[in-house]
């Protein structure tokens, strides 16, 4: 009997935790990590402000795991496109098109995720991050060479350089300026347009033909 009570009471625990997250994500998606705050997060999850220290010791640490749950979310959005059949320079400027894409749905949050500034324990997640997303993009650049699309030498630096290039040319469109002049009506560029120019120097990068008009 008592092992069956740790254990429905571990899965509370959990539970709660995910809901904590959940409201986590929210409140970053809806004014980026700068919103983040303890007390406001637990009258939101509707627990006491001592509760969350039960699960995160404090804000750095409770902002990294939300980081990483919604970047895995992304990165294994990627990782399928990626992984579909077809020639890797097809697959490559779809996935970049869906990343853009999915960025410009949630714009608060991609530029929370990609460049706003954050706790040390947020950045330690953006490197690691970072990382694997070379070694995706290493892995499809190597199929390209084998299969004809791509002409590169050192594959995992280039593909380092491509994760640095498609995250900063969305950085500025995603910006919190840039939100503010499309709502003002000032022009502004367009995700296809933005998309486009973004993949054509991703292709032109990796020695490919163009794919996209």
């Amino acid at each position: 009997m008592a092992y069956r009570t740790t254990e429905a009471r571990a899965e509370r625990d959990r539970a709660l935790r995910e809901h904590i997250l959940d409201c986590g994500m929210l409140q970053v998606a809806e004014g980026g990590f700068a919103s983040l705050n303890m007390s406001g997060l637990a009258s939101a999850a509707g627990v006491a402000t001592g509760s969350l220290y039960r699960y995160f010791p404090g804000k750095g640490a409770l902002a990294a795991e939300i980081f990483t749950r919604a970047t895995r979310i992304e990165f294994e959005a990627l990782r399928q496109q990626f992984a579909r059949p077809g020639a890797a320079a097809d697959r490559l400027a779809a996935g970049i098109g869906q990343f853009a894409a999915r960025a410009w749905h949630s714009r608060q949050l991609a530029y929370a995720l990609i460049a706003e500034p954050v706790e040390p324990e947020v950045d330690e997640q953006r490197l690691r991050f970072r990382e694997a997303y070379a070694e995706l993009y290493c892995s499809l650049i190597r199929e390209g060479n084998h299969d004809g699309s791509f002409q590169v030498d050192a594959a995992p630096l280039v593909a380092a350089c491509l994760v640095g290039a498609v995250a900063e040319a969305l950085v500025g469109p995603l910006s919190p300026q840039a939100r503010a002049a499309r709502a003002s009506g000032l022009p502004s560029e367009s995700l296809e347009s933005v998309t486009r120019a973004i993949v054509r120097f991703s292709l032109r990068a990796l020695g490919a033909k163009e794919h996209i008009q």
